[in-house]
């Protein structure tokens, strides 16, 4: 059929910039969820040129699952949309498989047209029990519900920014042929900064960050790493929600643009050994009624006694958090200090391997980095974890607690037996869905070397989660 006749939504870059903004700030300022119901349904409705609704959730893993529904059967069914919970890994058993998708309409985006196709929008979705209550394993809903709760009882709003980094390579789907190559192969070999204009790496940095731009990220910088074929691309501040929405957003628009080039964007922590891993450096603070809780002009560091706790109790819990911060066998080899590797469980303004960094800031951007984190984990199980340890967490009476001789695992299997040995984590997670993840985590580990020696092997790539292969996965 010729596209002539199609006449499927295509909206400029710049038109979408404003679009996305537009529903960002409503997210941001808590517009009631009825009235953004009632205004994007009209939308749809009102709008001829959209064909299909993309609905997003993620898996107990964070790996990002898309249905898309035909407009004209949401506009109708939006209330009632099941799905088989027993094909998504962590989630039901198969007797109990019906699961239904709920709509968080705050979290609309428009996508660019050659991008994700046109006639196409985004929305991410609640996953509901067949009960009809927010399921369990449904993380992002977890750390909405825990946000919420924050903000209606002390009017606090978690806040964060990561610094993601990943590698691109050569050729499409690089890492699922691993096993056919054991390599992957640069498309740059220039380094930190250096790359020049044009090349395959600058080029997919610039249309990633063009992008990125137009669905409302905005953008601070974006550059070249440290190793070969390495990139970060930086965005701004938002609520926690929000920002792990983005996070999976910008892996996905990677993997989008890295495609449509005929290249793969990996975002496994450690992908070559013998340059820098990619890390997932999350930066968080809590402000209230617009101030900055973690400021103090007076405070060590200019760090508040509030950040400071929050510091002390993230310490207390590296351990047990490590698992959910570092999710992958793989994850393991980038906790290597010859490679600036934030594997010492201290708090540190200038020493990059802690596992806690306090950046220089301000009234406005005083903040906590937490470095240890991989770009593979669930990043709502990043963020809600490292917000309820550092706001409801223990506290330590280890001596020295910020700059004791202490270090996270170098390995997947000490990091389970941390995890679940940890009170805490039951804790934050449930006896249930702890005892889910942990499984699939050990089933990720025990079919991996476990010795992971000094190159990388190919069950480490094959059975990294954030690497989808629904027929590996189903022949165990």
């Amino acid at each position: 059929m010729a596209n002539e006749l199609r006449n499927f939504l295509a909206i400029p870059y710049d038109e979408l910039e404003e679009m996305n903004l537009e529903a960002k700030t409503q997210r941001k300022n808590r517009v009631a969820p009825h009235k953004i119901q009632e205004e994007r349904l009209k939308y749809l409705t009102d709008e001829k040129r959209i064909k299909a609704v993309t609905v997003l959730f993620s898996d107990l893993e964070g790996r990002l699952h898309m249905l898309d529904y035909d407009k004209k059967f949401l506009l109708g069914s939006y209330d009632n949309l099941t799905f088989d919970g027993s094909s998504i890994r962590g989630f039901t058993a198969q007797r109990e498989s019906d699961l239904r998708l709920g709509i968080d309409w705050s979290a609309f985006y428009w996508g660019p047209a050659d991008v994700f196709g046109p006639g196409k929008v985004l929305v991410f979705g609640e996953v509901i029990d067949k009960g009809g209550e927010p399921y369990n394993g449904d993380i992002r809903g977890v750390l909405k519900r825990y946000a919420q709760g924050l903000h209606k009882k002390g009017g606090y709003t978690l806040n964060a920014a990561n610094e993601i980094e990943g590698f691109l390579f050569q050729g499409s789907d690089a890492e699922r042929r691993y096993h056919e190559t054991g390599q992957f192969d640069y498309v740059n070999t220039g380094g930190y900064y250096h790359s020049l204009p044009g090349d395959p790496l600058r080029t997919f940095i610039d249309t990633t960050a063009e992008v990125q731009r137009a669905m409302g990220f905005q953008n601070e910088k974006d550059h070249p790493e440290v190793a070969p074929s390495q990139f970060e691309i930086n965005y701004s501040y938002s609520e926690a929600v929000i920002a792990a929405d983005q996070i999976q957003i910008y892996k996905l628009v990677c993997r989008q643009v890295a495609t449509h080039m005929g290249l793969t964007a990996s975002f496994l922590p450690k992908p070559v050994v013998g340059v820098n891993g990619s890390g997932m450096h999350t930066n968080v603070s809590v402000s209230k009624n617009g101030s900055n809780l973690f400021w103090d002009a007076k405070g060590e560091e200019k760090l508040s006694k509030m950040g400071w706790s929050f510091v002390d109790r993230i310490l207390t819990h590296g351990n047990d958090l490590c698992l959910m911060l570092n999710a992958s066998v793989n994850a393991y080899r980038r906790l290597d200090p010859h490679f600036e590797a934030p594997n010492q469980i201290k708090a540190s303004a200038i020493d990059r391997g802690a596992m806690v960094r306090i950046p220089i800031g301000n009234e406005k951007s005083m903040r906590v980095e937490v470095r240890s984190v991989s770009p593979d984990a669930n990043p709502y199980m990043v963020m809600y974890s490292v917000f309820k340890a550092g706001l409801d967490g223990e506290t330590s009476k280890i001596k020295n607690l910020r700059q004791a001789e202490r270090y996270l695992p170098d390995n997947i299997y000490t990091a389970l037996e941390h995890f679940r040995d940890a009170k805490w984590t039951t804790a934050i997670l449930g006896e249930d869905v702890k005892g889910r993840y942990a499984d699939l985590k050990q089933a990720s580990a025990d079919r991996c070397p476990r010795l992971l020696g000094t190159f990388v092997k190919a069950p480490e790539v094959q059975y990294h989660h954030d690497v989808y292969n629904q027929y590996l996965w189903n022949r165990f």
